[in-house]
């Protein structure tokens, strides 16, 4: 079985649910996470195993069998790309893929904050074998022309794909600034079509205000380079203003760099808390604690919904067991594995999954997700939990009820 050698060097771990297709292609979350990558790419040693004669045996047959009997011309590159694209499927992880060579330059792609696309997040829907759109990125051109939470893409520019090719419709959404590209997608039993302008979009957009009570507000949608200094910084601004208290609203925050929410918890907590554990496939711990002494020392409500996932269940998991926090809203979405992206000598790599986290109080939140302190729906007039007007938002009203 061929193994993969690897230099010591510090590992970095993402933490993506999302392909963030804004375009860009996949999560993109920091340039620097990857740069070791690119210029130590990881080579590959052949060892003899009774399995690899076994899968180059049945490979073998087959392509006797396409040399016989097939029509049409052979692609040899092509055929491998989908024997190997097929073999790391067949673990059946939602989140471990085979990257292309020519797909690894958009991954490692050195643009960063600032993308030219659509604005959506995306995940694979394997109940209905589709590609789901997670949520759109404010003010982004999704978002204005209509793109909701929930769709299903049916096509991209007229190609059909099922969830297995999130990879190449994230490819085909992408494009030069000012293009379009047609999106069909499938909303309850009504398919619609939306034709739309790629732009510029900014991810890393951290937000706040004051609302009554002198209740601090802040809000983002993912955990992206430089997020938790942006925290920071907005914390610092609405603090100077003479907030009392403070709520931070994680609702369709896809999650991103597992360290932006290790370091924005680490705002909140104690110095030499645990904050996270995670938990590879020999059950080694690598314990992950706060560093420095606390700078946000007020009553703290974090919101949460079924699309708060991944680096933001790590934040929200981390403050609600060490009681810094209480959590308003539904339980979310329970992504609870790390991720890591590799890339090979020949240029192309995977994204594996790597380790599993768990909370302070090793809390499990893969496939289970974290239960609210309060549960809080929304109305059911809500069209779509992505534009609530905040006469209609419930969960905030109880937020700041819980903080007057």
């Amino acid at each position: 079985m061929e193994e993969e050698k690897q230099n010591k060097f510090k590992t970095y771990k993402i933490v993506m649910i999302v392909a963030i297709s804004m375009f860009i292609t996949f999560m993109v979350t920091s340039l620097s996470l990857y740069t070791y990558f690119v210029k130590n790419p990881l080579v590959i040693t052949s060892k003899a195993s009774k399995e690899t004669t076994e899968i180059s045996s049945k490979l073998a047959r087959y392509r006797e069998v396409i040399d016989k009997y097939y029509l049409g011309e052979i692609d040899e590159d092509d055929l491998i790309e989908g024997a190997i694209k097929g073999y790391v499927e067949g673990l059946g992880d939602p989140y471990t893929e085979y990257i292309s060579k020519e797909d690894m330059e958009d991954y490692l792609s050195d643009t960063m904050g600032n993308f030219v696309g659509i604005g959506i997040y995306m995940i694979k829907n394997t109940e209905y074998n589709k590609i789901q759109v997670l949520s759109t990125i404010k003010d982004s051109p999704a978002e204005k022309i209509g793109i909701q939470s929930g769709d299903l893409i049916l096509s991209v520019n007229g190609v059909s794909y099922d969830s297995n090719g999130m990879t190449t419709a994230s490819n085909n959404i992408k494009g030069e600034e000012g293009t379009t590209v047609t999106l069909e997608v499938l909303r309850g039993t009504q398919t619609l079509k939306y034709e739309i302008k790629r732009e510029k979009v900014k991810v890393n957009k951290v937000e706040g205000k004051i609302l009554s009570n002198n209740i601090g507000y802040i809000e983002f949608t993912s955990f992206d380079d430089g997020t938790a200094l942006d925290f920071k910084a907005k914390f610092e601004e609405l603090n100077k203003r003479g907030i009392k208290s403070l709520i931070i609203d994680l609702r369709n925050n896809g999650g991103g760099i597992v360290d932006e929410a290790l370091e924005i918890a680490d705002y909140m907590t104690d110095k030499d808390s645990v904050i996270l554990y995670e938990v590879d496939k020999n059950n080694n711990e690598t314990i992950k604690k706060s560093k420095k002494d606390a700078i946000i020392n007020m009553p703290i409500i974090i919101l949460t919904n079924e699309n708060t996932a991944s680096a933001s269940e790590i934040l929200a998991g981390a403050l609600k067991d060490l009681g810094k926090a209480k959590i308003v809203g539904t339980k979310t979405y329970g992504k609870g594995v790390i991720q890591q992206i590799l890339k090979l000598s020949d240029g192309s790599g995977m994204k594996i999954t790597i380790e599993e986290y768990q909370t302070p109080n090793k809390n499990k939140i893969n496939k289970v997700g974290i239960e609210p302190d309060e549960r809080v729906e929304l109305p059911d007039t809500v069209e779509s939990i992505l534009n609530v007007k905040e006469e209609d938002d419930t969960q905030l009203k109880k937020a700041i009820e819980m903080l007057k």
